[in-house]
């Protein structure tokens, strides 16, 4: 039971990713994309969570975690940036 759960969280989060890579390209206005990236970055994150259960190696969490610290900074740098057109 618990590889028929795996396998369908797997491919239901390869379904996700490539809509927001999708998302990502064909919106057209920046605030959009800014959250479409932000999507496909936690997507990211959710895969490499299910990958480390899956191999059972704390690796792959610590990765998971800096992938989504950046990607919360970027987030933050890029709305400031498209809100004020300046970083700091």
């Amino acid at each position: 039971m618990h590889e028929i759960v795996f396998y369908l969280a797997f491919a239901w989060m390869t379904v996700l990713l490539v809509v927001g890579v999708a998302a990502v390209i064909r919106l057209r206005s920046t605030a959009g994309r800014i959250l479409a990236l932000d999507m496909t970055t936690l997507i990211l994150v959710a895969l490499l969570i299910l990958y480390a259960d899956a191999n059972r190696s704390p690796y792959y969490l610590d990765a998971a975690l800096v992938l989504s610290l950046l990607a919360f900074l970027a987030t933050l740098g890029l709305a400031r940036y498209h809100g004020e057109r300046k970083i700091f």
